[in-house]
């Protein structure tokens, strides 16, 4: 009976700390499986108050690490203070076909810990384009859908933002924003008054601005502004398993958080037509277990769950659990973050800011709305910013010490602002991830092979960016303008989705409107793998919202003993 549970959640990220919250608060005894170490809130961010003179290497690491791990040190935020987070390229490879940058944080709280924060909500437009515009199939659901379960998280993470009246990035359940500093207010004016159609806003981000009730009930406090979140923040200031799901988890007495467990596969059992538990792997002694369960959430972040539903093979589903048509594991897509623009603004060297503020602005995405106005489909948010370079250029030929050096780099330097895209990508059965034939890890479970590309519609989209991109920067006053492509291979967005997408029809897709597989009603997938398409927005918090619906409508049919 230690073994049995009433519900299983693979995977205590995001999305796996919101099912845990759900499942264990409406009453089920519930076990998350987590393939990496343990980490407790404040007691195991062990950089959280360091400075930049603690570290030996100034924040940086090693020639040698660089050489040993040139995937995860691509990433961003990744650095000398954050390395604990991120998993060594060396320890868990997987198989690229294309290039495919695959970042992985493996531990109590997974990738929770070291996330961008940013919180848009998508609009019904994103839920609608792919069919409308032909490029996708019909999402089960809409926005009307999904709205009252984005406010049910808002409210409990903490979301800072505006209320801005922009239809393509609907308002939500906010805190007070962080302040647009004065160059970020000129770039809004300039657009507003240049550019009909085209909104910067304060980003929808999850951060404690004011704490209300609830976030002081989770023992959370205010943001400090100071920018260290991927350390792991001690006041709680920005959101994280660690921090807020999954103690609220425990408060229960209903939840088992079981680290260093691997999970090898669900076991399907063809009496009842249902799933009977999962296949662990202890990653420290290679112990094979079993758990049990009712239902089962698969939650291990999009790649490794479409890893683990390929690798649960029976007689009923020799191809991969629920795979019945060939669509597992295809169908994969990601955000494009290939271009960026910046340049040099003048007439506010008297204007400075205070803090470290942990957000950014957005351009709401302006492209393909109420009509396909482009010559590619789909659309981009831009992330956006004014900032000061902290010292003003100091020129080769002065002496690098002395009274006159201090004074030099004492003096802010120029204003500039930034822009990058978060670009929709079209999800294609050609995009797909599988199972290594000839490979395996260190406990015997096939790597996966990624099989993920750009196409001629994300090439169209960044030129587009690039185009617009330096007209919004020059009629903002701003010289130097530089324009990039770097070309970086898919998956450093680090917001990779599908394999596993929702959808109405099961010969076109694996989930329902409820996220349940089609062909086994009582296993959910509720991490990115379960997409359907991208969008432009963010997309973590569509995670949480999609999976504090699954695990209602999961806990409703345990209680009336249909699941």
């Amino acid at each position: 009976m230690e073994n049995q549970f009433d519900a299983i959640v693979i995977g205590s990220g995001i999305s796996g700390g919101w099912a845990a919250k759900e499942l264990c608060e409406q009453g089920l005894k519930t076990l998350v499986l987590e393939r990496g170490r343990d980490v407790r809130h404040i007691k195991d961010y062990p950089t959280m108050t360091m400075d930049p003179w603690d570290f030996a290497h100034g924040g940086r690491m090693a020639k040698e690490f660089y050489q040993e791990n040139p995937l995860i040190t691509k990433a961003a935020g990744f650095g000398e203070d954050t390395a604990h987070f991120f998993i060594k390229d060396a320890n868990h490879p997987y198989v690229q076909e294309k290039p495919f940058d695959w970042i992985r944080g493996y531990q109590v709280g997974g990738k929770s810990l070291i996330w961008g924060r940013a919180c848009q909500r998508w609009s019904d437009y994103e839920f609608k384009a792919p069919q409308k515009y032909g490029y996708g199939i019909a999402w089960p659901i809409g926005y009307d859908d999904i709205a009252p379960w984005y406010s049910h998280v808002e409210k409990f993470i903490g979301v800072c933002g505006n209320k801005d009246g922009i239809e393509a990035m609907p308002d939500g359940e906010f805190l007070p924003p962080f302040e647009l500093n004065c160059v970020e207010e000129h770039m809004k004016d300039v657009l507003e008054k240049q550019f009909p159609g085209r909104y910067l806003v304060q980003g929808r981000w999850a951060h404690v601005s004011e704490p209300e009730q609830i976030h002081l009930d989770q023992g959370r406090s205010k943001c400090q502004c100071r920018n260290k979140c991927m350390r792991g923040c001690p006041f709680g200031g920005y959101f994280s398993s660690n921090a807020s799901t999954l103690p609220w988890a425990e408060k229960t007495g209903n939840l088992t958080i079981r680290p260093f467990s691997v999970a090898h596969s669900i076991i399907y059992d063809d009496a009842s037509g249902k799933a009977s538990g999962v296949k662990v792997i202890d990653t420290n002694t290679k112990e094979e277990i079993i758990y049990n369960a009712r239902i089962i959430f698969v939650n291990a972040s999009a790649l490794n769950s479409n890893l683990i539903l390929l690798n649960s093979r029976s007689e009923r589903f020799p191809n991969g659990l629920g795979n019945d048509h060939d669509l597992l594991g295809r169908y994969v897509g990601f955000h494009n973050y290939r271009a960026s623009a910046g340049g040099k603004i003048s007439g506010f060297e008297d204007k400075y800011y205070y803090g470290s503020r942990p957000s950014e602005c957005i351009i709401a995405n302006y492209r393909n709305l109420k009509e396909q106005d482009t010559d590619f489909v789909g659309g981009y948010t831009i992330f956006t910013g004014g900032y000061r370079n902290r010292t003003e250029e100091v020129p080769e030929n002065v002496p690098q010490l002395g009274a006159d050096f201090k004074h030099r780099i004492s003096k802010p330097g120029d204003w500039r602002i930034y822009m990058y895209m978060q670009g929709e990508t079209i999800p294609k059965a050609s995009n797909r991830v599988y199972l290594s034939p000839h490979k395996t890890d260190d406990w015997g479970i096939p790597l996966l092979v990624t099989d993920v590309g750009y196409d001629e519609n994300d090439d169209k989209m960044v030129n587009d960016f690039l185009a617009e991109s330096r007209k919004m920067l020059e009629q903002m006053g701003c010289t130097d303008i530089e324009t990039l492509d770097n070309k970086q291979a898919p998956g450093l967005d680090i917001h990779e989705m599908g394999g596993v997408r929702m959808g109405k029809d099961p010969k076109t897709s694996l989930l329902n409107e409820h996220n349940q597989l089609h062909a086994c009603k009582n296993v959910f997938v509720t991490d990115g793998a379960c997409m359907t398409s991208t969008g432009n927005q963010s997309p973590s918090i569509l995670y949480m919202a999609l999976t504090a619906r699954a695990a209602t409508y999961a806990v409703a049919q345990f209680k009336s003993g249909i699941l």
